[in-house]
């Protein structure tokens, strides 16, 4: 005789006790559904937006709490690296910088590589940093993740004031590319969502990953074109270095903001498609391994 099948809770009555219960209203006890469709995902993350919305609120007030420039730093730090950048690789190394005085040139690719470097970062630990929620009331894993990403864009925004500033210094007007700007800045919030779903799954299980992502942000940056033009790269090896995602980002960010050549369309696709791909799999992994969060984290 087979066993009875379990009784099945419609995932969204689940989500309403247990937000419910988030905002205390109570003690359910959660019956969860295996292998909802992903779709249903979707829908418990546009259910759980004020909870969303606080978490992004959180992370931008405490990021720069009790801190004596407070959100200056946003700033600071990509003038900071343009600087010693500029000395070191454009006075002392002369590494071409395509025609771009060279401070602008590596402001507009620090720009966007700070933004993933923050936003991976923090997806990275989101879970970790979030046990005590995680293991006591149900909404949407991913929420995390996503929260951390949304967050950067606004460091981002902030820091485009420097950027506009130093525009102005050296005369330079944008072109109609400016136009396509949006698109490489969806295309680095993806790539470092894509790459934290990993990275956070995994964190969890193997907490060597919060050691490792420090050292693994400071070797990417030298491997993408953030103080050095593309130019630099022999042309053989220009499909193998373009798997590396952020160099469609950075070289879509020079080309939207500073006119210049447009960027070779054949290794700008390899990187979109690695983000894809990245994106995909992080999905995929990142639903396989969230039943068990609670359980391990």
């Amino acid at each position: 005789m087979s066993n009875p099948e379990p009784l099945a809770v419609p995932a969204e009555a689940v989500a309403d006790e247990s937000r419910d219960e988030f905002f205390g209203h109570g003690h359910v006890t959660e019956i969860s559904q295996r292998g909802r469709p992903f779709v249903q995902d979707l829908r418990d993350i546009v259910m759980y937006r004020d909870l969303l919305a606080l978490l992004i609120q959180r992370d931008v007030s405490v990021r720069y709490k009790q801190s004596a420039l407070g959100i200056a730093w946003v700033v600071v730090q990509p003038l900071v690296l343009m600087l010693l950048f500029s000395v070191v690789f454009g006075m002392f190394a002369k590494l071409p910088s395509d025609g771009v005085p060279y401070p602008l040139f590596v402001l507009s690719a620090l720009l966007p590589w700070l933004y993933f470097s923050r936003s991976l970062s923090g997806t990275s630990d989101s879970l970790v940093n979030s046990a005590t929620l995680v293991t006591k009331v149900y909404f949407p894993r991913l929420i995390l993740p996503i929260s951390k990403t949304l967050s950067g864009l606004v460091d981002l925004l902030i820091s485009f004031g420097l950027l506009v500033l130093v525009l102005a210094w050296y005369r330079v007007v944008p072109g109609w590319q400016i136009l396509l700007l949006p698109l490489f800045v969806a295309g680095a919030m993806i790539t470092a969502f894509a790459v934290g779903l990993w990275l956070t799954a995994l964190n969890v299980r193997y907490r060597d990953i919060g050691l490792l992502v420090p050292f693994l942000v400071q070797v990417w940056m030298y491997a993408s074109p953030v103080a050095y033009s593309t130019s630099l790269v022999p042309p053989r090896l220009l499909w193998i270095y373009s798997l590396n995602p952020i160099v469609g980002i950075t070289e879509g960010f020079r080309w939207a903001l500073l006119g210049r050549a447009p960027p070779d369309p054949g290794p700008m696709l390899v990187s979109f498609l690695i983000v894809l791909l990245l994106l995909v799999g992080g999905l995929w992994y990142f639903r396989r391994t969230e039943r068990d969060f609670a359980d391990i984290i």
